[in-house]
């Protein structure tokens, strides 16, 4: 059983590898403030280590990352949301532009701002079971934190914007489909760590 008083992410490095864990699953690995702060500061100390060539982002249990806390964000007024939505933009720029192989390992939900930190990697494996979904324009917002500029280039604009409005959950095998996942396995760390050992060692 995870400790919900442990840090809300976890690291672990092999060799040239680390894994990113989201680490509240009892509240669905909310992308809160404080997550944030610290998905920040760990990315900033692996990207800076030459030594690391993958970095893969996954969550506990069967939860990837379920975005935005929805309570946090009620409590904004505008001046902190559009600091907050600015926070989330540079923070997932700089994992697509690390200089590591970044991917999602997503071994379930994958909501809102997690499904636009999964489009900010290089690479997106997915289990059996995940599902995908931007449910904003239900709650009559959208996301601020690159989705809408990074899910058109991947799946098409049609099919993007159907995605956002409509809020349809879309099953791994509907993701593989449209083109927003490239594998779907079980374990799908497992098949993240195949992915980056193959970077490692292309031979």
């Amino acid at each position: 059983m995870i400790d919900e008083d442990s840090p809300p992410i976890l690291t672990e490095i092999t060799g040239s590898i680390a894994i990113v864990r989201f680490n509240r699953p009892a509240q669905r690995n909310p992308l809160s403030l404080d997550t944030l702060q610290e998905l920040r500061r760990t990315t900033s100390a692996l990207f800076s280590r030459d030594e690391i060539q993958t970095v893969i982002f996954t969550g506990a249990a069967d939860v990837f990352a379920s975005g935005a806390d929805i309570r946090e964000l009620a409590q904004l007024d505008a001046q902190a949301a559009l600091e907050f939505s600015k926070f989330g933009q540079d923070l997932f720029q700089t994992i697509a532009d690390a200089r590591q192989v970044t991917i999602a390992a997503i071994n379930g939900y994958c909501i809102g701002g997690g499904l636009d930190l999964a489009l900010a990697c290089d690479v997106r494996v997915a289990s059996k079971s995940a599902l995908f979904s931007h449910p904003g324009a239900r709650l009559g917002i959208i996301t601020g934190w690159g989705g809408t500029q990074r899910l058109p280039g991947i799946i098409g604009r049609a099919r993007a914007l159907e995605f956002f409005a409509t809020v349809r959950r879309y099953s791994s095998s509907a993701a593989l489909e449209i083109g927003l996942i490239s594998h779907v396995g079980d374990p799908v760390m497992e098949c993240a760590l195949e992915c980056a050992r193959a970077v490692t060692n292309p031979s």
